[in-house]
């Protein structure tokens, strides 16, 4: 049985707003399980968009920039949040965690001790796990992994048959689990041409790997200078991001000026032109909008050319559930662009907003 200490070093949200709003505590409480709980001991934990654009206040309806991680002056109890609800302070954001449960507070979950786990997101009504409306998040609605411990429910929890270490680990909960369930979303098959956005990023990488996986043909939207590790996830074609004539781009790299999906997290400006490349029947899937969430739709083209749009945040359990056995069969591979240690987490989420890496940073404690 593992000695678990009372206290523990732990990056805390205490409001909305820049950087400063973080907080490096040395001696926060460690979290007592309860009910279903577990404890985790956390070995590593990946960075998102979610927290950046949680601690910024992005969520909220009044905000239409892009994700810049810059604060806005906004109430604390607004739709702030991923969910429409304003977060609760102080708290302690980071859901991609990878490490090993050391407690439970069910006598039935002992059998997790001792096992690595990374965890599903999602804190779901596990009498009623398909319920969209009664989700949270972890980092947002509970506290998350940017410490040294955590609890989450034990239904939460996936141990993992893997070589792969722990840094490596927790790039896959949250950018691959968000990729695959905007794949399901569009039902992506074999032989579809699906064009992806942002492919540098974690999310777009997991698209790339996942979509490639379902026997898909993908084309990679990225900066020039980023094409040498993105060709590394294997997308069938590179384009640079955002070409001005993208049917011409498209017509050069596939021989069509149109593709049947395009998975997009990106969103602003461009949004339009992405639309005008989607083949009659072609379905738009998103999860994001980091270059802003405001765009304009000529709703023609969506009628007119049979167009399906979905948006893809809340995930059934399944989807984590298989991920696992990608992992655990070798069918994705993690790209981790950095590590940071906690107490230089503020370095690290500069970084993740400055956009200049490739695939996941991560947080070690």
């Amino acid at each position: 049985m593992t000695d678990i200490p009372k206290t523990m070093r732990a990056m805390v949200l205490k409001r909305h707003g820049d950087m400063d709003a973080l907080e490096y505590e040395t001696d926060w409480p460690v979290p007592v399980p309860q009910g279903r709980e577990v404890l985790i001991k956390v070995a590593a934990t990946g960075m998102n968009n979610t927290d950046v654009n949680t601690r910024a206040g992005w969520y909220s309806k009044s905000v239409t920039d892009a994700t810049t991680g810059g604060a806005y002056d906004l109430d604390a109890k607004a739709d702030n949040t991923w969910g429409g609800a304003g977060v609760q302070f102080p708290r302690i954001q980071g859901a991609d965690v990878c490490g090993h449960v050391v407690a439970t507070a069910d006598p039935q979950d002992a059998h997790l001790i001792g096992k690595r786990v990374i965890t599903d997101n999602w804190l779901r009504d596990w009498d009623d796990p398909l319920n969209m409306h009664q989700t949270g998040y972890f980092g947002s609605e509970a506290d998350g992994g940017y410490a040294e411990y955590c609890k989450i429910d034990a239904r939460n929890v996936h141990a993992v048959q893997s070589d792969l270490t722990d840094v490596e680990l927790a790039t896959f909960s949250c950018s691959y689990s968000t990729a695959e369930g905007m794949l399901a979303r569009a039902n992506v098959a074999e032989g579809d041409c699906v064009l992806i956005t942002g492919a540098s990023g974690g999310v777009g990488g997991a698209l790339i790997q996942l979509a490639n996986r379902r026997g898909a043909v993908t084309i990679a939207m990225a900066s020039e200078s980023k094409h040498a590790e993105v060709a590394k996830m294997n997308p069938a074609h590179l384009l640079t991001r955002g070409p001005e004539d993208l049917k011409t781009a498209l017509k050069d790299a596939t021989g069509k000026d149109s593709v049947d999906v395009v998975a997009d997290i990106v969103a602003g400006p461009y949004f339009g032109t992405l639309i005008d490349a989607l083949d009659r029947g072609g379905r738009y899937t998103t999860s994001g909008a980091i270059a802003g969430p405001i765009v304009d739709l000529d709703v023609r083209t969506l009628y007119l050319m049979d167009l399906t749009f979905t948006g893809s945040t809340v995930i059934p359990p399944q989807i984590m559930t298989d991920l696992i056995g990608y992992i655990e069969r070798d069918e994705v591979k993690p790209i981790v662009a950095g590590t940071y240690a906690l107490q230089d987490f503020k370095t690290g989420q500069q970084a993740f907003i400055d956009k200049t890496h490739t695939g996941n940073i991560v947080v070690v404690p």
